[in-house]
């Protein structure tokens, strides 16, 4: 049997940068972020039904998405937050699944799934094992505005919108400290496939 590794953080925990790290190991990662793009490009079904529910002016002049612009409407209402979940997450899930099965078939002996919301989302039940990579919420905050570009306020906003990375911690198999290095946050996660078997 494959492990499955669920992959998770919070936003500008460096999850992203952890996630990479697993080709180093040959060992493939789905990204719910990529599927989630995918998904919503010109001419799939989600992409359709987002048109329909918050209509044209969510969209470039290239008819593709923008997402600053639909994130602006949703993270200020939840009622229309909740809607675009509700159309894009069965089909992030769907695509994700076939595309771990696929990996299985091809006889991989570990699979992860980077969800970003794997809490939220109560997708636990996709994986075997679950890693949890974590940073102050200093750190964390300052990430996002130096990243972003955001106003402190819409850091907290959009932080805020996620279990905490506390909260997340405690729910884990395995906890990836990220305050440090990469290399320091590369020797944990190595350690933790070692104690799993994987390596």
């Amino acid at each position: 049997m494959a492990l499955i590794i669920g992959l998770t953080g919070s936003i500008a925990s460096g999850k992203s940068t952890v996630s990479l790290m697993f080709d180093d190991f040959n060992i493939p990662v789905v990204d719910a972020d990529k599927v989630a793009r995918e998904v919503v490009y010109p001419g799939e079904a989600a992409y359709t039904q987002i048109v329909e529910e918050f209509g044209d002016e969510i969209l470039r002049e290239d008819k593709t998405l923008d997402r600053k612009k639909l994130g602006s409407i949703v993270f200020a209402n939840k009622e229309k937050l909740e809607k675009l979940n509700a159309i894009t997450h069965p089909a992030v899930r769907k695509r994700m699944l076939e595309r771990r099965d696929a990996f299985i078939n091809n006889g991989e002996k570990c699979v992860v799934l980077d969800i970003p919301l794997l809490f939220e989302s109560k997708l636990t039940h996709f994986v075997d094992k679950i890693i949890v990579v974590s940073v102050d919420e200093t750190v964390q905050l300052k990430r996002l505005i130096d990243r972003d570009g955001f106003t402190v306020e819409e850091a907290k906003q959009r932080i805020n919108s996620q279990l905490s990375v506390k909260g997340k911690a405690e729910l884990a198999d395995a906890v990836i400290n990220n305050n440090g290095t990469k290399q320091e946050s590369y020797e944990q996660l190595e350690k933790i496939l070692k104690a799993w078997n994987v390596l």
